[in-house]
């Protein structure tokens, strides 16, 4: 990689360039470089909004990039090994959504795990592609789903040997890699694509000893969240693409859902983020991984919780481990981690990433401050004395081995009735169920409702979890499918 390449920011110096121009705008945006709605320009700066600008000649069009875009995203994709890097302004979401659209056409089978993010699921409903879930597994103490097994992928692959791609989640949220250099090989000798879900991976590009990355294995398409662990500004990604994807098919399908109107800002922060990383990131992610790892440290001197890291490596469903994540189990102190994060945000306002049944995950980057460490290792101390229970109180499933009936597809269009969702089991869902974040379903479209699911959501809402994805904004109702009674 030529470092003086990567010393460039185009998309930024097009846009100082172009302010230092005095330009008049008859154009949109309709504030006016903030003059039409001060209020607006007082809340935000009216240096960002003097960046909020239209696509125009001098400054490219993210539709069809010829100039300074163009130019920013070959800089992206020599920063990322990949054949070429896609400006993504709609978040990851559209990345995972573009990557499954492009490999899969309506009907054309996809192998992925179960524990994919909503987005993954969303991208089957748009396209009609089919799911061929693999079992992620679940660790039996800590109660996280894992990666997936080569041999279970290799199954899949034999007893579907007419599925387009394969779908990996490179880490899992709480820090989980699957062999990705084994499982790429043997998509790749199925004549698979291989997309690969980074979006808690970015750092996996520019880090010394940090787990592979999509593109160094030679897979085919990744999501990568650049606005997690990259710097850049919420909602704002890379799509990479690398081998023989095509660059023109894979601009046209992110055509099909992203904006017209590219913000500049998120645009912006993309190419200065990048340039970063690129320049900067061994130092600021060797920064990370030891903040991460001082903090793991003290949190299992006080007992009751387990920050977790390299130890648990299997070489298969563990394969590596993303040391930059502070992931905890908190089981142990007879709390749910939602629980520990309500207390957390309420009691000693310190807002961690999320918590769910069983654990907490707190995101390090270069923005924190030892102090802040040190607060929240001392919160954690302090609950434990204050709040602990018994150990047994706090359940454990995870995951639960989903039943396929329908194509998600199928099943979120197909008619429907609305049923109490206490009365619901047997039935076919056609609607999702999940706690958010992670973002990760317990039920999704096309799948039938047992009372162990049931059990689940019930015992998710009364510890506090977040419930999303039904039309009843209460959870308390389920759209289900008419024709399938029980």
């Amino acid at each position: 990689m030529t470092h003086l390449l990567q010393h460039k920011a185009p998309i930024m110096e097009a846009l100082n360039q172009y302010k230092s121009m005095r330009v008049v705008p008859f154009d949109v945006p309709g504030h006016k470089r903030g003059r039409g709605n001060p209020e607006l320009a007082a809340f935000l700066g009216e240096q960002c909004l003097s960046m909020d600008v239209n696509s125009m000649k001098p400054l490219d069009n993210l539709c069809h990039p010829v100039s300074v875009i163009k130019e920013a995203e070959e800089l992206a994709a020599q920063a990322f090994n990949a054949k070429h890097a896609f400006f993504m302004v709609n978040g990851t979401t559209s990345a995972v959504q573009a990557m499954i659209m492009t490999a899969c056409k309506a009907g054309d089978k996809i192998i992925m795990p179960r524990n994919v993010h909503r987005s993954a699921i969303n991208a089957l409903i748009l396209s009609g592609a089919v799911p061929i879930y693999v079992n992620p597994g679940v660790h039996s103490e800590l109660g996280i789903p894992l990666g997936m097994a080569v041999k279970d992928v290799e199954q899949a692959i034999l007893e579907n040997t007419d599925a387009k791609a394969i779908l990996i989640n490179n880490p899992t949220y709480y820090g989980i890699c699957s062999n990705l250099q084994a499982l790429t090989d043997l998509a790749h000798q199925h004549d698979m694509l291989v997309l690969v879900d980074e979006a808690h991976g970015t750092h996996f590009y520019f880090g010394d000893n940090l787990p592979a990355s999509a593109m160094s294995v030679g897979a085919d398409m990744a999501s990568v969240s650049m606005h997690k662990s990259g710097g850049s500004l919420t909602q704002s990604s890379f799509l990479l693409i690398n081998n023989d994807v095509s660059e023109g098919y894979t601009r046209q399908i992110i055509n099909l859902t992203q904006t017209t109107s590219g913000s500049y800002l998120l645009l912006s922060s993309l190419d200065i983020s990048r340039r970063s990383l690129a320049l900067n990131g061994k130092e600021i992610f060797q920064k990370v991984a030891e903040m991460a790892h001082y903090t793991r440290t003290e949190i299992n001197k006080i007992g009751g919780y387990y920050a977790y890291s390299k130890e648990l490596i299997n070489g298969d469903t563990i394969f590596d481990f993303d040391v930059t994540k502070l992931s905890v189990d908190t089981r142990d102190i007879g709390l749910a981690g939602i629980e520990v994060y309500d207390i957390l945000r309420d009691e000693y306002d310190i807002q961690i990433e999320f918590g769910d049944i069983g654990n907490i995950l707190a995101y390090i980057s270069v923005g924190d401050r030892h102090l802040d460490l040190e607060r929240l290792v001392a919160a954690l101390a302090e609950i434990k004395r204050r709040y602990s229970k018994n150990k047994n109180s706090v359940f454990i499933h995870d995951y639960i081995r989903p039943q396929v009936a329908f194509t998600p597809q199928e099943a979120f269009y197909a008619p429907k009735q609305k049923l109490p969702i206490s009365e619901s089991a047997g039935y076919i869902s056609s609607e999702f169920v999940m706690c958010y974040p992670p973002g990760i379903p317990i039920l999704a479209p096309g799948e039938r409702i047992t009372e162990e699911i049931l059990d689940f959501i019930q015992y998710s809402k009364d510890k506090g979890c977040f419930l999303t994805g039904t039309e009843d904004s209460d959870i308390a109702n389920i759209n289900v499918l008419k024709e399938l009674a029980k």
